[in-house]
């Protein structure tokens, strides 16, 4: 059901999370709205047991955190924003570590629903026999699937929301998992996903270290994430991708900076920047197989074909062959009230992308048979 923008009365599929106000006056007039919608996010951080959005505290002494685009400095008997580190007498206490992270972990069966299932090895065998087990789909084998509690966004319509607010009971070490790598030879990737994985990247980092050094068979190191890390581990985990087959996959949230603060919390110059930092570094060293992907989701009323165009234009000026998917909607986490995305804004933003870039998906498709026409 459509609904009217309470500033500019246009009507459109509005959010009652973003406060009520439609793409178009996020866009344009954001020092009308940013308030009210602030406090809209703030409320869902409360309701997470979670710090509030600002969390950044430059003004005041503390313990820096220099993991994520956050930076947050954890003033005395306070969390940073992901909620894995506490700042308890001037110490910092991580339930986290480069030996221990907390995350829901388990074997999935290829080929699996992953946003870069139709090019990459597991689904295609693109790189057979050096980067792939078989010269065509991997039947038969795994990916350990590893979702990081914590997250440096607070996407609105999150669909891994359960792993926002850690989970101090989901704890694996270093050791635990280097060694299920190394008894199940079945496993052929692992995907560090979340939440997002920028949180615990140092822990991700040391696993696939050892995995590259110690195990003696094609193990992919995947990431999948919102780009929001610090550049030097976004650089080598970039290097532990490349060397072992795997691929990065950033999702893009939105292009205009207001729209993505409105739906996740932050900024996304950091996002952009990182994506074409590791273009720039690592992707014609491989290119038999993409090391870069993004995906978008098509949030209704939101992520528009101007969102998606400009996404695509960006990319494109990188290399037009990125693989780049668009998601349709399901409703979910704090955006209950809008539909599956609409099949005509499916089809304007597929057709914005096109443009610009050769290899361009449509993710979540079944969705489209209980999708509104507009």
């Amino acid at each position: 059901m459509k609904s009217k923008c309470r500033l500019c009365g246009k009507e459109k599929y509005i959010a009652s999370i973003l406060a009520g106000y439609c793409v178009d006056c996020i866009r344009e007039k954001w020092a009308d709205v940013a308030s009210e919608i602030m406090e809209k996010r703030n409320w869902i951080r409360r309701d997470l047991g979670l710090p509030p959005e600002d969390t950044s505290y430059k003004s005041k002494q503390g313990i820096p955190c220099k993991l994520c685009v956050r930076e947050c400095v954890i003033g005395d008997g306070e969390y940073g924003y992901c909620g894995l580190r506490k700042n308890v007498g001037s110490r910092l206490q991580s339930l986290v570590s480069p030996d221990v992270s907390i995350a829901h972990v388990y074997l999935d069966p290829h080929v699996t629903n992953c946003c870069a299932a139709y090019f990459c090895p597991a689904g295609t065998g693109l790189g057979f026999p050096k980067y792939a087990y078989r010269n065509g789909p991997e039947y038969g084998y795994y990916n350990l699937a590893y979702f990081f509690y914590g997250c440096s966004f607070s996407c609105v319509y999150c669909q891994n929301h359960s792993l926002l607010k850690p989970n101090p009971a989901d704890v694996y070490t270093r050791e635990e998992i280097v060694n299920w790598i190394k008894s199940t030879r079945r496993i052929s990737c692992i995907c560090w996903v979340g939440g997002t994985p920028e949180p615990q990247l140092p822990f991700a980092l040391k696993v696939g270290k050892e995995v590259i050094e110690e195990v003696d068979r094609i193990v992919r190191l995947c990431y999948e994430w919102n780009g929001t890390g610090n550049w030097k581990l976004v650089e080598k985990a970039g290097e532990q991708a490349l060397v072992s087959g795997g691929i990065i996959k950033f999702d893009l949230k939105a292009w205009s900076e207001e729209l993505n603060i409105a739906l996740s919390g932050y900024s996304n110059k950091r996002v952009y920047e990182n994506f074409r930092r590791l273009f720039d570094k690592y992707y014609n060293e491989r290119r038999e197989i993409p090391l870069l992907t993004a995906t978008t989701l098509l949030v209704p009323g939101y992520i528009d074909s101007y969102e998606v165009e400009c996404i695509a234009k960006f990319l494109s000026e990188l290399d037009k062959d990125i693989p780049y998917s668009l998601l349709i909607f399901h409703p979910d986490n704090y955006m209950r009230d809008l539909p599956i995305t609409p099949k005509k804004q499916v089809q304007e933003a597929y057709n914005a992308a096109k443009k610009y870039l050769s290899n361009v998906n449509i993710g979540n498709i079944h969705l489209l048979a209980l999708a509104p026409e507009y």
